[in-house]
């Protein structure tokens, strides 16, 4: 199964190589930098215990909104047109219930270029149409639990033997900001190794190919892979690039 909305750095590409890698028996399987959810949706059960979770609210929030509400959140987007004007007055609404703000979420994500909430763009898309398999995104998420908690808590309150935490931090020198004010700067990578090297549990970790990155984490397992890019350069190429996926087994 797809996610039902794309995401700046989302794993659509690399889900496959990940999930592979991941061990055959575990009891809890934690997203930590859930996103798109394009691996939790690349199978219709990890585990018996199934965490989502993302630092951002509104992303969150239309997650939840999807699980609880996917009909509510349809009926709002039904009559909503894809219009530069609509997008430039959906980044500044205010005062709305969560149902329309998972609507505008929804909206914002399908029509932005590369998904990035902020440009409108170029292709004219209805962003009603991407609903149409919501019953059965609704189902995948019905026994999944949906965490809004910074990386560390939700580390060291999920973790346990046989606990499989999946872990897509935003990329070392290629950082986003994390929250809306705070920056994944140098000492958030090296807290989530530190938190990582000590958990009872299982990780998959996937970075960039970064020689920083490797010397960190250069006591464990990690395997070169190549993903293509889901967006085109300026010619009209689509790029390749390498990425690494880290594992402490």
């Amino acid at each position: 199964m797809d996610s039902f909305i794309p995401w700046v750095g989302g794993k659509k590409l690399l889900r496959g190589e990940i999930v592979k890698r991941f061990p055959p028996h575990i009891d809890r399987y934690v997203e930590v930098f859930g996103g798109a959810a394009w691996v939790l949706f690349y199978a219709e059960k990890h585990a018996n215990e199934e965490i989502y979770n993302d630092i951002n609210g509104e992303l969150v929030n239309l997650f939840r909104m999807v699980k609880y509400h996917p009909n509510a959140v349809i009926e709002e987007l039904k009559f909503t047109l894809n219009a530069r004007q609509t997008f430039e007055q959906y980044k500044i609404d205010r005062g709305m219930t969560e149902i329309q703000r998972a609507a505008t979420m929804y909206y914002l994500i399908r029509t932005s270029y590369g998904a990035n909430l902020q440009q409108y763009g170029k292709k004219c898309r209805n962003p009603y149409n991407f609903m149409k398999d919501m019953e059965k995104i609704q189902q995948r998420l019905s026994r999944v639990v949906i965490e809004n908690k910074d990386f560390s808590n939700l580390i060291k309150q999920y973790d346990k033997e046989n606990t499989l935490f999946y872990c897509d931090p935003p990329y070392y020198k290629s950082e986003r900001r994390y929250t809306k004010d705070i920056v994944f700067h140098k000492q958030y990578h090296i807290l989530l190794y530190e938190i990582l090297y000590n958990i009872k549990g299982k990780f998959v970790l996937s970075y960039n190919d970064d020689d920083f990155i490797k010397e960190l984490y250069k006591e464990f397992n990690i395997q070169e892979v190549e993903r293509g890019n889901n967006l085109s350069n300026c010619e009209g190429k689509k790029q390749a690039y390498q990425e690494l996926i880290i594992t402490n087994f």
